[in-house]
């Protein structure tokens, strides 16, 4: 069963136990799937790395969101936000740990022949497409630069 049918029976029994945060999250994760379905290019059916990248670019929102509403004194949307946010992680690989990425970072050097930190260009090429959907940019990025200013 793919991501979408997954959904779609999820939708269904956050309706019969009437769990209305949770519905909200999971329309707006078959919203966002079926917007992706019908873009200029793409296929009838999205690829799995497509829903990964679908579903981290919505965590991604949901988590910038609760931050400006926290910044802004509104913890009541802080939280819906964060919510939804945690809703949707369910739906995505497991995320690796820190010391799991800085071992994947740190073997990613090594064959790229990367030498200072002005090599991060390369190391992050190879890095996001290894590890796409295993880690989130961000992470990614900054355990990089730590490798990097290590050697």
């Amino acid at each position: 069963m793919g991501l979408f049918e997954t959904i779609n029976d999820d939708i269904k029994a956050a309706m019969l136990a009437k769990e209305k945060e949770k519905l909200e999250a999971l329309r707006a994760i078959k919203a966002a799937l079926l917007l992706a379905k019908t873009e200029k290019g793409a296929s009838q059916e999205l690829s799995a790395e497509t829903e990964i990248k679908v579903l981290q670019r919505m965590v991604k929102q949901r988590k910038e969101s609760a931050e400006i509403y926290q910044s802004q004194n509104r913890p009541d949307l802080a939280e819906k936000e964060l919510f939804e946010a945690s809703v949707i992680e369910k739906y995505l690989p497991a995320q690796m740990s820190a010391e799991e990425l800085e071992k994947v970072v740190r073997d990613i050097v090594a064959r790229v022949g990367a030498k200072s930190p002005a090599d991060m260009g390369k190391v992050m090429g190879v890095a996001t497409k290894e590890l796409a959907g295993k880690a989130e940019g961000k992470m990614i990025a900054e355990t990089v630069k730590k490798v990097l200013a290590s050697l």
